[in-house]
């Protein structure tokens, strides 16, 4: 036999071995911390040599193998599969290149047309229809807004022609897709002049940098360890990607630079001849991601974005993160969800023995500044009074489920032997202030949520559609403020926009100096000052509690306010004079100083 024959044999072998090592990793965890233990990263491996072997193969025999009757939505169908696993790749690694190797990959296919006559064939339709949901949830991750727009676009009508082309099939689940797409780019299209991604540009401030690079506090944590998770009924996602967790995905992650945005026309051979990159071509330069990824950045901290787990396997990942978290390392976890039934209220939370536990930890705190591990020495016991951790909780699932699905105070506690960062958006948020106080070695950083959003105008306004306004405040801090206002920014706003920012960048560097510099700060705090994610949160947390104190739309009550525990030194407080100026500028920029009380 001939190599000219014996192509297509060898063609669909490399492709069989290719599809039975996929099916070895199809349901392996699609975080970091799945507890596989390090065969899936073999497997992985295995799986994308093989694919890249069946990829190559199909690039050097193209004229052989379509002589013999390969198809181009076959070229497609291996290119979206290499595609899948390079993000799958990403949320596992947190890698901004798997990313984009992603991108390249659907990029092409999306350009290439490889999936054009699937009217004529229904199994075609269906990989064409996986094809552009996978390929928005890249460019989603990635924020593509334009090729978002195109995407959503060409989606919804390729739904439309499968109901008329194939009339005796039910493509009511692609609809639905269709749907929670939409709905998921109209709850997040706020005007964005930046990324919602670290970017030095934006975040980091010259006046305050020689602080940043001088500042050391007797004990200094790395960042590289997250769990975002989110629970909300009928909230807005997008497959298994909320939109509170899409937000503080991006928000833990460095923009990617280097020449991304660079069109690239040609692709060179080996042997330095120039490769046909038209529209027929089955060649996809799989190093151009060498030319988009800047060296220079450190890597992204891992993070496991679980959708709608239950509260054993959130316990679960905890706990493999615990395990595994080095000593002068700090875990974050992001948890937004809707309390249960038995809501906390301000008189519970306002307990005077839980108060006075607090105020015994903050008066205390000045002694870890002493301890050189950085461990708390007097655990303070729940004997006698267990049943305030376990009295209010979260809920990760719906009602029906009963208890199975509620998160307690008191399951945190057991973690708390490590060093933890907990951010709870919820109604029931300020039930995990008796977290204070009831640690079992580190004392933890605590960022808790109003019990209930305010807003100027809250008509059409809720978490379902919009997202939760603490996160916005967290992750996007001047369109929340903008959005609790009733302030619409439109595209020919960007010169207002561009000086709010330069408004808020000059706050954000005097309070960075401020913390860097006081002799006041919680070494809770202080161990975190030196991660830049951290810190940029620590800075918008200090304004979002600011702006919500100053807004007078609402009675004045402490469930419209976030908390911090420990407490962050006065200096940084609402009527402090380096924040409450700071927000009136802000304020009169966008004419808006009615909506707040100023002293």
């Amino acid at each position: 036999m001939s190599k000219e024959e014996d192509a297509p044999k060898v063609f669909r072998t490399l492709k069989d071995r290719a599809e039975r090592k996929f099916a070895r990793v199809h349901d392996a965890p699609l975080h970091p911390y799945g507890g596989s233990g390090p065969q899936y990263g073999h497997f992985f491996h295995t799986v994308f040599k093989a694919y890249m072997k069946l990829w190559k193969y199909q690039q050097q025999n193209r004229a052989k193998l379509t002589e013999s009757g390969l198809q181009r939505s076959e070229i497609g169908e291996i290119a979206s599969r290499i595609g899948q696993l390079y993000f799958n790749q990403y949320l596992r690694t947190s890698e901004a290149r798997f990313l984009l190797e992603a991108y390249i990959f659907y990029e092409a296919i999306f350009n290439r047309k490889y999936f054009d006559g699937s009217a004529k064939d229904r199994s075609i339709r269906f990989k064409e229809l996986r094809f552009y949901a996978r390929f928005l949830m890249v460019s989603l991750v990635l924020n593509h807004v334009e090729m978002v727009k195109l995407l959503v676009q060409k989606f919804k009508e390729l739904v439309d022609y499968s109901k008329a082309d194939f009339r005796d099939t039910n493509f009511k689940e692609w609809k639905l897709v269709v749907q929670d797409i939409v709905r998921f780019t109209k709850a997040d299209s706020a005007v964005y002049a930046r990324p919602l991604r670290y970017t030095a540009t934006f975040d980091s401030h010259p006046a305050s940098a020689p602080y940043v690079a001088r500042y050391h506090a007797k004990r200094l944590l790395k960042f590289r360890d997250a769990l975002l998770t989110s629970y909300h009924k009928n909230e807005v996602k997008f497959a298994e990607l909320t939109l509170d967790t899409f937000r503080m995905l991006q928000c833990l992650e460095w923009e990617p630079s280097g020449s991304f945005y660079q069109k690239h026309s040609v692709e060179t051979r080996e042997n330095g001849g120039q490769a046909d990159h038209s529209i027929t071509s089955g060649l996809i330069d799989v190093n151009l991601m060498a030319d988009m990824t800047d060296p220079n950045l450190p890597p992204n901290p891992k993070k496991a974005v679980l959708y709608r787990p239950s509260v054993t396997q959130l316990i679960s990942v905890i706990a493999t993160v615990c395990e595994k978290l080095p000593p002068d390392h700090v875990m974050l976890v992001y948890l937004s969800t809707s309390g249960t039934s038995g809501n906390c209220n301000t008189s519970q939370m306002d307990n005077p023995k839980i108060s006075r536990k607090s105020a015994m930890s903050s008066g205390s705190a000045n002694n870890h500044h002493e301890q050189s591990n950085g461990f708390c020495e007097n655990h303070i016991t729940t004997n006698g009074d267990s049943d305030q951790y376990f009295k209010n909780s979260l809920s990760l699932g719906p009602s029906r489920n009963g208890g199975s699905d509620n998160l307690f105070p008191g399951d945190i506690i057991p973690f708390t032997r490590k060093p933890l960062f907990l951010i709870i958006d919820s109604d029931n948020s300020h039930a995990f202030k008796v977290l204070r106080g009831a640690e079992r070695g580190e004392p933890a950083a605590l960022f808790l949520s109003p019990l209930a959003p305010s807003f100027k105008n809250s008509i059409g306004i809720d978490i379902a559609r919009h997202g939760s306004q603490f996160t916005f405040f967290l992750t996007a801090p001047l369109q929340a403020f903008c959005q609790l206002v009733d302030y619409s920014l439109t595209s020919d706003d960007m010169d207002i926009y561009k000086n709010a920012e330069s408004i808020l960048s000059t706050a954000f560097s005097k309070w960075e100096e401020i913390l860097c510099t006081s002799t006041e700060l919680d070494l809770v705090w202080a161990q975190l000052l030196c991660d830049p994610f951290l810190r940029r949160l620590i800075l918008r947390f200090i304004f979002c509690r600011a702006v919500l104190s100053l807004f007078c739309a609402r009675e004045k009550g402490d469930q419209y306010l976030p908390v911090c525990l420990p407490e962050f030194p006065d200096s940084v407080a609402v009527n402090s004079k380096a924040v409450q100026p700071a927000i009136a500028e802000l304020a009169e920029h966008f004419k808006v100083a009615h909506c707040l009380r100023f002293s």
